[in-house]
């Protein structure tokens, strides 16, 4: 394959001409529905800056993102455009199969102090060695949300629950206070979820933080899916995909909902007329000194080695996802929470936010960034997800006499799939 690389001297010598090249461009952003519309909402901003760069964001939808960009690298990066959006969930299977494809994002600009701006757990995913072949852009700090009426009017202060012991506990209690309510939803079936919150939580996942072993069966993961499986059994958790869940809420069939803080929007938007009885708190952890930090989701921006217009690229990528303004400008429109630590200390961030009762909810939110451990997706997270699917439906059911059985078959059957070792 044959890729239009950008060396560190080239690189060098462009910022150094300050060449029209430099300034002047047509670009074209891959990228889907809410994403894709939020890259455009930063688009004036960058044009006070950048007059003379005009950006296409073309929203294709997040399958055809995946499936074009796969086809094009493999295809020696004919026909990408200059910026793709790659979901951190699936980032590792590019770096991995095609290591040409993306631009090293270091040779354009992407010094260690920018690199600083962002949480590790965010660039684990986006960097190989040398390489950094995107730049971290939305992230999913977990936290729970929840409606502020069904647990008052059950006397549970949120507060107080600091463990997932507790969190069944108060269930119980709101369930029995709202009748028809449930305490909270998994997607049991077609979804990992509370498995992958919970088990980040605990600093376990399908493979360990270098890639290189399968981990699924170590004991924090093994807790962790006991746990879910209680919450099960105990009515806390009942069943729902993504579409029932968004139901639930507007319907008033839900008491809370555990997701990444990008959820933040969807609430808000899909649920208007119940301004004022949402709230978030805190994730619970198994333990009570735990740890109450995990991650849910988020994306990144790569630029494509056959661009023409690298330079130009990076100037909107490190605008878009490397300054407060790029970043807070998303977060206002559309809920997408940023990875840049310095938009923390943003004003918007510490306003109380009417939609949720006056709660500072994008200060709780992006509190617990740093505290976030890091979690591989490998360039096998594809095969560990479908069969840990499979063998959390199978110990719902009985098939295993305990969690440690179920996951030492997942890790066996992970191990068959992808070549891996299981750590010891």
């Amino acid at each position: 394959m044959r890729f239009k690389l950008l060396t560190a001297t080239a690189a060098v010598a462009v910022l150094a001409s300050g060449s029209a090249y430099a300034q002047s461009a047509n670009l074209t952003i891959w990228s889907w529905n809410v994403a894709a519309s939020a890259l455009k909402s930063t688009l004036p901003g960058f044009n006070k800056q950048f007059p003379d760069i005009k950006i296409t964001v073309e929203d294709l939808g997040n399958s055809q993102v995946f499936d074009k960009t796969l086809a094009a690298c493999a295809a020696g990066g004919d026909g990408l455009p200059d910026i793709v959006t790659i979901e951190n969930f699936e980032a590792e299977i590019f770096w991995s199969r095609f290591p040409d494809c993306f631009a090293n994002l270091k040779e354009l600009g992407y010094t260690a102090d920018i690199q600083a701006k962002f949480p590790e757990f965010k660039r684990t995913e986006l960097e190989v060695g040398d390489v950094a072949y995107a730049m971290p852009w939305d992230s999913g700090p977990v936290a729970v949300f929840y409606r502020r009426d069904f647990y008052e009017k059950a006397g549970v202060d949120p507060s107080t629950i600091n463990t997932w012991d507790d969190f069944i506990a108060a269930g119980k209690k709101i369930s029995a206070a709202n009748p028809g309510t449930v305490m909270a939803q998994a997607d049991f079936n077609g979804d990992s979820e509370w498995f992958r919150m919970i088990a980040n939580e605990q600093g376990c996942g399908y493979y360990s933080a270098d890639g290189q072993n399968i981990t699924i069966n170590q004991p924090a993961c093994v807790s962790s899916l006991q746990k879910v499986k209680e919450m099960k059994d105990a009515g806390t958790l009942t069943a729902a995909n993504w579409d029932e869940k968004i139901q639930a809420n507007t319907a008033g069939k839900a008491a809370s909902q555990l997701y990444g803080g990008w959820y933040e929007g969807t609430v808000r938007s899909t649920s208007p007329d119940l301004k004022g009885k949402w709230g978030v708190y805190k994730m619970p952890s198994l333990t009570a000194d735990g740890p109450h930090a995990a991650n849910l989701g988020g994306s990144s921006l790569a630029i494509s080695a056959t661009s023409a217009n690298k330079e130009a690229a990076w100037k909107f990528v490190n605008y878009a996802l490397g300054t407060n303004e790029g970043q807070v400008t998303m977060l206002k429109e559309f809920g997408l929470v940023p990875s840049l630590l310095s938009a923390v200390q943003d004003p918007f961030v510490n306003e109380p936010q009417p939609y949720w009762g006056g709660q500072k909810v994008w200060a709780d939110i992006l509190a617990t960034l740093p505290k976030i451990v890091p979690s591989r997706g490998t360039a096998f997270q594809s095969d560990a997800e479908a069969i840990f699917k499979a063998t959390q439906t199978k110990f719902f059911s009985g098939g295993y006499p305990d969690a440690k059985a179920a996951l030492d078959d997942a890790a066996n059957q992970i191990a068959s799939a992808t070549g891996l070792p299981i750590a010891q």
